[in-house]
């Protein structure tokens, strides 16, 4: 499957993105500021417009790296590895006229693993700043270039072309063209690239779901290789043309300051974001901003009712992915701990293994779920196939999303007697940190690497407030004990351990619970969680470094159970 199967379900005003930006080229609205920077969006087109020829000499140039690629991909591919800065905007948009494909790399990931991501998805250019030069010292990623942001080679072209014309390549014209490339992972461990056509990214900057309007000023500081952020803010912004600003990185402390400095009327956030501006001193000022819309995923309820009690506006969430294939959304009458119900066009069910629909939920006089074992399935939309565009050249893990019309999401749900969905759990491997999707599988094979360990299993186990901690469970080898402090240096010193990945929890067991088969049970290991007693450590605390790992206390269980309760979560999930 590939971008060419795309199909909306419904009229699209501007078939792909690349329109949407011409129509932008003579408007002098302000299109975008970043920090005390401003371009009209007529200013802002024309800075894509000479990225877009830069492309076109470049998919000249490098022609051959892509000549033996199938013929939907034969085209220029630019890995971007940047802050959020105007340029990544810039080259996105440039792509959008030339016809060509943006990757957007993710620089939490680190070493091989990051290697393996570039090379995955056919880069022929890499395009870094200082940072993302760093993070790319020594790999092999196969790309045919490298080209610094700061270099004079990229300000030599930029001169060269500056004045160039707005214009869509025929690529570009194309609603299937295959615009951008957005990193997922799934249970198995390898990371997966989400393909987005530019008619794509069309459809949702033009059905604009959230209802933004000219006036309106979007503010985004969630990253650019995120489908949040190019999908629920940007796309919408260059639709309505109403301002768009942004920040290099998300700021707790920095949240407030901008938003007032903007004027923001909008902000668009992903999972623990919330709990971070909450966790600063309340101000205010907080009651006098411009917001009206506030959207995103997976904050906690108690999240959400703070915020609206300090800012004024009641966050709105939905659930969904950058697959696209499923999106539920809150409505007014949602139950609080529900995920909302279904979006237009969305045929979503609860489904067993067997392609059954899951009967209803039932609560009992506390509000828990009374028959989880038949009730919990997975989230799936039965006509949802059509709207997954596939994983770049990847056929078995598109094959395991889109089984016939139905597009199977990975997630574990329940749906009560009054059709709203409530979200019960990551089936597999697949953990969740602040938003980053990633899989036990490269953690397990790093911490392997530890002195002493015989087995080691890695999984998740609920957040308190949103998404998964990561937690490992350790068998020693006979003879050995585990040191904390020596496994905090070491998970540290690793080059291929991702910023999200040090395990929050570490169990140390006698002998690791297995099936009859003699695998590791890790269903087990996340039923007992952290809380069995036993040798359990925990990283990071008050007054100490994050790479620092203490014993788990009776006072520690105490307090974090607490914590699970306020936010109406449980440390083994549903």
């Amino acid at each position: 499957m590939g971008p060419a199967n795309f199909n909306p379900g419904h009229a699209v005003e501007h078939a792909t993105f690349g329109a949407i930006l011409l129509e932008r080229a003579t408007d002098d609205h302000p299109g975008l500021r970043f920090e005390d920077q401003t371009w009209t969006w007529r200013e802002f087109v024309a800075e894509a417009a000479v990225r877009a020829e830069i492309l076109r000499v470049w998919s000249r140039e490098y022609a051959a790296s892509f000549a033996d690629r199938p013929a939907a991909y034969r085209r220029l591919h630019v890995g971007i590895l940047l802050e959020n800065v105007p340029e990544y905007l810039f080259l996105l948009c440039g792509a959008a006229m030339a016809g060509v494909t943006i990757i957007g790399i993710n620089p939490t990931r680190r070493g091989a693993e990051l290697a393996s991501d570039i090379r995955g998805v056919d880069c022929d250019v890499i395009f870094y700043d200082d940072d993302g030069a760093a993070l790319l010292t020594d790999l092999d990623t196969g790309a045919a270039a490298r080209v610094g942001a700061g270099s004079s080679r990229w300000q030599a072209l930029l001169a060269e072309h500056a004045g160039a014309e707005p214009r869509l390549s025929e690529a570009a014209r194309d609603p299937h063209t295959l615009l951008a490339l957005l990193f997922t992972s799934g249970s198995t461990g390898a990371p997966k690239a989400v393909m987005c056509s530019t008619g794509r990214l069309a459809m949702l900057g033009t059905v604009n779901f959230r209802g933004l309007v000219r006036s309106d000023v979007t503010y985004c500081a969630m990253p650019l290789f995120h489908g949040n952020a190019l999908m629920a803010a940007f796309a919408p912004s260059a639709y309505v043309g109403c301002t768009f600003t942004m920040r290099r990185r998300f700021s707790a402390s920095g949240f407030l300051p901008d938003v007032l400095k903007f004027g923001a009327t909008y902000v668009n956030y992903v999972g623990r974001s919330l709990s971070y501006v909450l966790a600063q001193p309340e101000r205010p000022e907080e009651s006098q901003t411009a917001l009206r819309i506030v959207f995103g995923t997976e904050a906690s309820v108690a999240d959400r009712a703070e915020f609206a009690r300090r800012f004024h506006v009641e966050p709105g969430e939905s659930y969904g992915s950058s697959e696209g294939g499923v999106v539920i959304s809150r409505t007014p009458d949602t139950p609080p701990g529900a995920l909302g119900v279904a979006g237009a066009h969305m045929d979503v069910a609860i489904l067993e293994p067997d392609g059954r629909e899951c009967p209803p939920a039932r609560f009992d006089a506390h509000g828990g779920l009374a028959n989880a074992a038949e009730a919990i399935g997975e989230i799936c939309n039965l006509t949802g196939a059509a709207l997954f565009e596939g994983y770049y050249r990847n056929p078995q893990a598109t094959a395991e999303r889109n089984i016939g019309e139905v597009f199977h999401t990975g997630d574990l749900g329940y749906k009560d007697a009054d059709g709203f969905f409530y979200f019960a759990g990551r089936s597999g491997d697949r953990i969740r940190v602040d938003s980053e999707n990633f899989s036990a599988g490269p953690i397990e094979r790093i911490l392997d690497r530890f002195p002493g360990v015989l087995v080691v299993a890695v999984y998740p186990v609920p957040d308190p407030r949103t998404g998964d901690q990561v937690m490992a469970s350790i068998q020693l080898e006979p003879g050995a004990h585990f040191d904390p402090a020596a496994f905090g240096e070491f998970c540290r010193a690793q080059p291929d351990m991702g910023t999200k990945w040090a395990p929050h929890f570490v169990r140390v067991l006698d002998a690791m619970p297995v099936t009859a088969t003699r695998k590791i049970s890790k269903p087990s290991l996340r039923r007992e969680s952290w809380t069995e007693p036993g040798e359990v450590y925990l990283r990071g605390g008050a007054a100490r470094s994050d790479d620092v790992y203490r014993p788990l206390t009776d006072t520690d269980r105490a307090a974090l159970l607490a914590e699970y309760e306020r936010h109406g979560r449980s440390p083994q999930g549903v």
